[in-house]
């Protein structure tokens, strides 16, 4: 009796072994439920690769841009300066300056760039802004030494940007055709506008006589796009995309739009 029981075992386990082995072999079946496949639920071009992907993409988010060849142009040769000489200038400063005194000309410039944050504050009837940043002058121009500290920050008064283009803005102004500006990078016509006009109050308006003082010392204003560069964090190419020029495009124009909405 217990050689039948032992051979009907053996009979059983050879015949449980040759199922899972068949199974191995058969093709796995997944639930098309459209969580497991996602992709399988969309009408997907296979001969659409990635960069006709982008571009169909971006073409919903379309920027008005009539200039755009001219828009290139001017873009490739920013490319190229700031590859040949704006970041190689950059990486020199970083190299001959200890941090403390980087940190402290990025205050001093930041400083003077509060007084047409003020202006263009008061102009959009922000009054808490344009308390916050009249405090933050005077800390920084007192406490701070000329701003070479930035004690305000520290205080719970954060630096706020605004400009004469979001003041336009502010008040209905359209920003029209985009517009890339040599060394400056992205704008538009509306912005351009605001650029000059906060140029010519910063220099009219001449907080701690720096405007009247570079007019003999241009190596200030070499210094001061230099550490305006050094503060900026983009780098062209570090989409590592085609597409970079419509990319940027749209996300300046649609930052811009948040700025001057908040």
């Amino acid at each position: 009796m217990a050689k039948y029981l032992l051979l009907i075992a053996a009979l059983l386990c050879a015949g449980v072994a040759n199922a899972d082995n068949s199974k191995a072999h058969a093709p796995t079946v997944v639930d098309s439920d459209g969580f497991k496949e996602p992709l399988s639920k969309l009408k997907f071009n296979p001969g659409l690769d990635q960069r006709e992907f982008e571009r169909s993409t971006l073409t919903a988010l379309n920027i008005y841009d009539p200039l755009e060849s001219w828009n290139r142009r001017v873009y490739h040769f920013n490319y190229r300066f700031d590859q040949w000489v704006f970041l190689p200038v950059v990486d020199g400063y970083r190299y001959v300056t200890p941090s403390f005194l980087r940190t402290g000309v990025s205050n001093f410039f930041n400083n003077l760039g509060d007084v047409p944050n003020l202006v263009n504050s008061l102009l959009q009837l922000k009054g808490h802004r344009s308390l916050e940043t009249t405090g933050r002058l005077l800390l920084n121009t007192t406490i701070g030494i000329a701003g070479l500290w930035d004690p305000a920050t520290a205080m719970g008064l954060p630096r706020q940007s605004e400009d004469f283009g979001q003041t336009l803005g502010f008040y209905g102004v359209p920003g029209g055709a985009y517009l890339v500006l040599p060394i400056f990078g992205p704008s538009n016509l509306r912005d351009t506008a605001g650029l000059a006009v906060d140029y010519t109050a910063e220099s009219q308006i001449n907080f701690l006589n720096v405007s009247k003082v570079s007019e003999n010392h241009p190596e200030i204003w070499a210094l001061r796009a230099v550490d305006k560069r050094y503060q900026t964090s983009f780098r062209y190419g570090q989409m590592n995309s085609p597409f970079e020029y419509e990319k940027v495009r749209y996300v300046y124009t649609e930052s811009r739009k948040l700025q001057i909405a908040e």
